[in-house]
């Protein structure tokens, strides 16, 4: 009885220690940027600590799109040197992967949403400037392509973290200026 007391304890200050934050920073400035990342959409970051989930195209080696899965998720763990590491099934299933539908088949357009937030829609659409995928959505009623967003976050536990705002940021379509907003998801 006593030594499964120990593991449970044990456990709890490894999942304690794991998700404690290290740095609460809250202006997007100061976290590192991804850079050198092939196919960078956008990009997810917490207040918690530096690291940072990417999304990038998801394309095979040929450049052919992933039509059942466009959009790839890993985390860049910027607190940890940089280390790449994919979502784990819980962040994927319940916090950062994205559902996505294609919209359009000829021109292998996708529309999708975030697993954990349902009330934002955005579009994986190749423009027809730069021939590139790019990620679209409205940020202040404003045709955007979206850039970052930075989640606020404090307290709270693993499962129900207390986010206090959600920062998105893009660049306007087609006057190319910065717009963001800011709201309490």
């Amino acid at each position: 009885m006593q030594m499964k007391n120990i593991f449970i304890l044990f456990g709890i200050l490894f999942i304690t220690a794991s998700f404690t934050p290290k740095a609460n920073v809250t202006d997007a400035n100061s976290y590192p940027k991804p850079e050198g990342v092939d196919n960078l959409l956008f990009y997810v970051q917490r207040t918690i600590n530096a690291n940072t989930i990417v999304y990038t195209l998801n394309e095979d080696k040929d450049g052919n799109l992933n039509e059942k899965e466009p959009i790839k998720v890993y985390w860049v763990k910027y607190a940890q040197g940089g280390k790449i590491d994919p979502l784990t099934y819980i962040q994927k299933n319940y916090a950062y992967g994205v559902q996505s539908k294609m919209i359009d088949a000829e021109k292998k357009s996708f529309s999708f949403e975030f697993v954990s937030y349902h009330k934002k829609q955005f579009y994986l659409l190749k423009s027809a400037t730069d021939k590139k995928y790019h990620v679209y959505g409205y940020i202040n009623n404003k045709l955007t392509i979206l850039n970052n967003i930075l989640v606020k976050i404090e307290g709270g536990t693993f499962w129900v973290p207390h986010i206090t705002s959600v920062e998105i940021s893009g660049i306007s379509i087609p006057q190319r200026n910065v717009v963001k907003e800011i709201f309490k998801p």
